[in-house]
């Protein structure tokens, strides 16, 4: 009976170990779309992300890895986050073809940040890098600094920073732009 008992247990763990494995990665193809934008990814330059939810049999991809991460911290998530991976552009073909399959977990790149090169929606990129001497060679050619992922400030992630200084807000903004202030702590009006 104990022997039973034992092996009982062991399957479970082994059952609940199965279940605990994040996702692996998808491949890039013609039919991925970006969450936000709804374009087709391949049309885009710059690296790319993937976020896998619970209970979604396919990940959502985003046509930037800001954009992935910004849908990380908003706090309107329906379903657990299980895996998030994006494009390695260590062993990238190039900017304007990030690759469909060289996908490295989210939080185990070092990213460029602040680099004088824009993402596929043209907005400020975070470049991930498996190898970080890639990511300083990136750094030294088109700027930024070397980050983790968990050391990107809120304000670099939701900065509007190609919304023109002068664009009125509508009342349908208001409620919008109270969380993104209150999430950037930057105040204003």
């Amino acid at each position: 009976m104990k022997r039973f008992l034992f092996l009982a247990i062991l399957a479970l763990a082994a059952c609940k170990e199965e279940a605990a494995a994040p996702p692996p990665p998808a491949s890039m193809t013609a039919e991925a779309v970006g969450h936000f934008c709804q374009m087709d990814l391949l049309e885009h330059p710059g690296p790319k992300a993937q976020v896998h939810l619970d209970g979604m049999p396919n990940p959502l991809f985003f046509s930037q890895v800001r954009d992935a991460e910004a849908y990380r911290r908003m706090p309107e998530q329906s379903h657990a986050i299980r895996a998030i991976y994006v494009s390695d552009m260590a062993v990238a073909p190039g900017w304007d073809d990030p690759g469909k399959d060289n996908w490295i977990a989210a939080d185990s790149a070092v990213y460029v940040v602040g680099a004088a090169i824009t993402g596929g929606m043209g907005a400020q990129e975070f470049v991930p890098f498996s190898d970080r001497a890639a990511a300083r060679e990136f750094a030294d050619r088109h700027g930024g600094e070397l980050m983790e992922l968990a050391d990107i400030p809120d304000h670099d992630v939701f900065a509007p920073d190609n919304a023109p200084e002068d664009a009125p807000t509508g009342a349908d903004d208001s409620e919008y732009l109270k969380r993104l202030r209150a999430i950037t702590n930057t105040g204003g009006g």
